[in-house]
């Protein structure tokens, strides 16, 4: 079968959905992978080894004539390269993208991989994001939720029928990839490390207000962060504040990189203080390598860990509570510390191993693919 995987982003499909393609292939289908153009596109066609497909898609914001303008863009698309089965992420892809397929015979499997700000801000654009939920999510075969506080949300709103949900352990986790090192470890000095796009609902303004704190109480302390700057819209922190920052000089930025598992391996502990979650990746590479955990008590994060033992879970929007939750992990002992890390490792194996999402992800594309042919 030919099977398209359509997201907001290139990078988004090699950084999430790199081994679902190579399972796929593995399979005997042939994928197609449908995003805006970025500088991982080509490596998508020569290190994936699936065909690229273009489509201009502006990620933020909702007007009407551009929306139907995507919707159209992602029918010819779909009519042009006739795939058996669509599998959509992100918010628009979900949305255009399921009207589109609908219109063009094509059954859609979509994965609400996060809510982004559209139940975190109540303003216009979220209330009509709502409705175009709620009409879109008539039309696919099966609608994957990655923790079961936004599955739970959709039903609430009447935004989707019950029959064709199902959850996911987000993204899952490579646990062969991603492991603890031979012998634990403490770094000198303790480092924490933030793995995020440096938007404000990441949390990433408590951060640098913990990391303050944190290395007021402990001088020596290091704390980083990880992840690229995104001045889009309003929730992206603009370069000018973020500069600023940094000038306070408690916190060492990092900028990018394609290499995260080195710098889990560098880190001692692992903080992400969002706001809400899908189920993110990093808390799960991060227990995989058996690092603890301090995040917030929220939909998607708490799903990542089970208070004192493989992390600590700190109040959402309070810098002072996230700041005592990682010096009470700083201070731990090495034989606390290594045994927090361990049970992290435990918790990747049985709950978000990745094979538990590719054989799903398996078994519905026969399913809803297998019925076109």
């Amino acid at each position: 079968m030919r099977v398209a995987i359509v997201i907001n982003t290139s990078w988004n499909i090699w950084n999430f959905r790199g081994s679902l393609i190579r399972a796929l292939q593995a399979a005997g289908h042939e994928v197609l992978a449908i995003a805006p153009p970025d500088a991982y596109s080509e490596r998508l066609e020569t290190e994936l080894g699936c065909r690229f497909v273009p489509i201009l898609m502006e990620n933020k914001g909702t007007n009407p004539a551009q929306d139907a303008l995507l919707t159209r863009r992602f029918y010819n698309i779909y009519r042009r390269e006739k795939p058996d089965v669509v599998l959509q992420y992100t918010i628009k892809p979900n949305i255009y993208g399921t009207l589109a397929a609908r219109l063009a015979g094509i059954p859609s499997v979509n994965n609400v991989s996060g809510l982004g700000t559209v139940f975190i801000v109540k303003n216009f654009v979220s209330t009509v994001a709502l409705s175009l939920y709620r009409f879109a999510f008539r039309f696919p075969k099966r609608v994957f939720f990655q923790n079961g506080d936004d599955r739970q949300l959709f039903l609430d709103h009447g935004l989707v029928q019950p029959g064709i949900t199902d959850l996911l352990p987000g993204s899952g986790i490579d646990t062969n990839k991603f492991r603890p090192a031979a012998e634990f470890r403490r770094q000198q000095p303790f480092t924490f490390l933030m793995i995020a796009r440096v938007l404000y609902e990441k949390g990433v303004e408590e951060y640098f207000e913990a990391a303050r704190l944190v290395r007021e109480a402990v001088p020596g302390a290091r704390v980083q962060l990880l992840g690229g700057i995104d001045e889009s819209g309003n929730i992206g922190v603009k370069r000018a504040l973020f500069d600023e920052w940094l000038r306070a000089g408690h916190v060492e930025y990092l900028g990018t990189s394609d290499n995260v598992a080195e710098h889990l391996r560098l880190a001692d502990c692992v903080v992400l203080p969002s706001y809400r979650e899908g189920t993110p990746k990093t808390l799960l590479e991060a227990a995989a390598m058996g690092k603890p955990i301090v995040t917030t008590d929220v939909p998607g994060c708490r799903e990542t860990v089970v208070d004192g033992q493989n992390g600590l879970l700190c109040e959402v929007r309070n810098a002072a509570d996230l700041a005592a939750k990682m010096l009470q992990v700083l201070r731990l002992d090495d034989a606390a510390l290594a045994a927090m890390g361990r049970a992290g490792r435990r918790l990747a194996e049985q709950k978000f191993d990745e094979q538990i999402v590719l054989d799903k992800y398996l078994r519905v594309v026969e399913e809803v693919g297998s019925g076109q042919r």
